[in-house]
This record gives structure tokens, sequence and C-alpha cells, in this order.
């Protein structure tokens, strides 16, 4: 480990772990990448993956919790995009390092 890094909180440790369990569903990096292009409800989501809505629905809940897709209401119909930049910085790095 490089003398100017240090070694972080076991419980910010912890929290970085299950962050990136997030990122261990094929599903869910899927809606990230459909948020990417723009915003989405529901259905649109589930038929552009050609899933349930509720499958959908669980896997968006996963992601609200861990801040990485943030929502609008419009009437009755919910808007899902992603949380910040920093997702879409998460998800081009990941990929770019598999590319390597």
């Amino acid at each position: 480990m490089n003398q100017n890094t240090c070694m972080p909180a076991d419980e910010e440790i912890y929290f970085l772990s299950e962050f990136y369990k997030v990122f261990g569903d094929a599903t869910r990096i899927k809606i990230l990448y459909v948020l990417l292009n723009q915003e989405s409800c529901v259905n649109d989501i589930a038929k552009e993956l050609n899933m349930t809505p509720s499958s959908i629905s669980h896997q968006l809940r996963i992601l609200k919790q861990n801040r990485l897709v943030k929502f609008r209401r419009d009437g009755k119909t919910v808007y899902y995009s992603l949380a910040d930049h920093h997702v879409e910085t998460i998800l081009s790095q990941g990929l770019e390092h598999i590319e390597e």
C-alpha cells in the first residue's frame, strides 16, 4: 500500500464493501445503463430490459437505498435517474478496467 494512502476505518471498509455488492447484480447494472441516457419510469425500464415491472421496482429500491438513483414524481408516475455523476464514473471506470 502506498505510504500516503491511509487505511479507512473498519466501518468505512464495511460500507464500501456493501456498496460494491450492489454492482454484483447484472440487472441493476443494466438499469443504471438505461438511466445513463435518460430518466425513465418503472414500466419503460421493464419494457427496455424485457422484465416485469415488479422485478425492476425491487432492484430500483436497492439502487435507491444505496443512493445510486434518485426519483421525482410527476402525478402518479415516478421517474428515476442516476443520483449524480459519480455513478456514471463508476460504470465507465469499471468497464474500462475489464476491457484492459
